[in-house]
């Protein structure tokens, strides 16, 4: 096999034999690799580092004509919608210096396999899962933390090269940024490595045959070799998406109760004082988020809906001024079917957010609600103010 496609790494288990074969997603000599192991193995199963929605996603690349963002809005997916669409924007920008589509080498597993007469097997956890355990497993910290790495991508220029590939598939190289992955961020790494190990593991263990291909990416091989190496391990904690922490829930519905507590204790006290400190949170919520949608170009009427609606969302936890905004925006400037096509292209590009009317959405979405929650702030502070002062 050519230098950067690595020979498969072989584990002899019970009565099986595994071939991993560790692959970069946006590598020609990944695909090639994947295609070479399975046709000389002749596997009785193919595992693949996919699970359902993903694989849909790979063969239908024209996905994106058919968005509905009218629901992805009212079921508050939006915020996950363009953590997807940054990653795989970053990964398409990745695949312009090789000309090869992200994730390419998993589509040629599974066509192969087929081809073949062979079983498939998609034996990675689902994207919504461990998207929905990475954010409700890290602290406030560590999510601004990733959200910054998330907005720095989007600013990243490098292209990558096989030969880049072939070097980021070295293990040395990798156990040295998972090493360093797991200091910055560990939860981080715990979900998105760690727990996809143990599932990519458990599930190529129980696939049927006495020869199993896997073909996964480079990160995961050492992680799976040792969990094979090993015991077989429960993966039922791992696939479960924890609820909201009591804590989290108690702390969103104080802040607001203590608002209007306070509001309500100072105008027994100073009536003025509450009247002012009132005028202030409206003005403060109000105004602020519909300056977050003049600075986006969104429609008059998203930024009239921004003003009238901050102040009320502000006090609930159950929605925001930026799902709003982004819905009336949805409604008053819908987005055509080049808007949607070209998502995952332009949302790299951020000069593109205020043409693509699509991406434009989003970019309501996104700075009506941090001027909603600067607003919150001041008037939070002038509500309390004006409460002590009237004691």
């Amino acid at each position: 096999m050519p230098e950067s496609a690595p020979s498969p790494v072989e584990i002899v288990l019970p009565g099986k034999r595994v071939y991993l074969v560790g692959t970069a997603h946006v590598s020609r000599e990944s695909a090639e690799a994947v295609r070479r192991t399975i046709a000389e193995r002749r596997p009785d199963a193919v595992c693949v580092e996919l699970d359902p929605g993903r694989l849909e996603a790979l063969r239908q690349p024209d996905r994106w004509r058919s968005l509905d963002l009218r629901a992805v809005i009212r079921r508050r997916q939006l915020p996950t919608l363009v953590a997807n669409l940054v990653l795989a924007s970053y990964q398409r920008r990745l695949g312009l210096g090789t000309k090869t589509l992200p994730g390419a080498e998993l589509l040629t597993a599974v066509d192969e396999a087929e081809k073949a007469g062979v079983r498939v097997e998609l034996v990675d956890r689902e994207i919504r899962v461990t998207l929905k355990r990475v954010w409700r497993l890290t602290t406030l910290w560590k999510k601004a933390k990733l959200l910054a790495a998330l907005v720095g991508s989007l600013f990243e220029k490098e292209e990558m090269d096989e030969e880049k590939l072939a070097k980021l598939q070295e293990r040395e190289t990798l156990s040295a940024m998972l090493a360093e992955m797991g200091e910055e961020l560990p939860e981080l790494k715990r979900v998105l490595i760690d727990e996809r190990d143990l599932v990519l593991a458990e599930r190529i263990r129980a696939a049927e045959g006495e020869c199993v291909v896997a073909v996964v990416g480079a990160g995961h091989v050492p992680g799976i070799r040792e969990r094979l190496a090993g015991e077989a391990a429960p993966v039922d904690d791992a696939l479960v998406v924890p609820p909201p922490s009591l804590w989290g829930k108690a702390v969103g519905w104080a802040i607001p109760l203590g608002i209007v507590l306070a509001v309500a204790l100072t105008a027994r006290l100073d009536p003025q004082a509450a009247e002012e400190g009132a005028a202030v949170w409206i003005l403060a919520t109000g105004s602020l988020c519909a300056l977050g949608g003049l600075v986006s170009l969104a429609h008059p009427l998203a930024i009239l809906s921004g003003f009238l609606a901050a102040p009320i969302t502000t006090l609930s936890p159950l929605l925001g001024a930026g799902y709003v905004t982004g819905l009336v925006q949805l409604f008053v400037a819908p987005p055509a079917v080049s808007d949607l096509e070209a998502l995952p292209d332009e949302i790299g590009q951020p000069g593109r957010w205020w043409k693509n009317r699509a991406l434009k959405v989003f970019l309501v979405f996104l700075l009506t609600s941090l001027g909603a929650a600067a607003g919150n702030l001041i008037g939070t502070v002038e509500i309390v103010r004006r409460f002590v002062g009237a004691l």
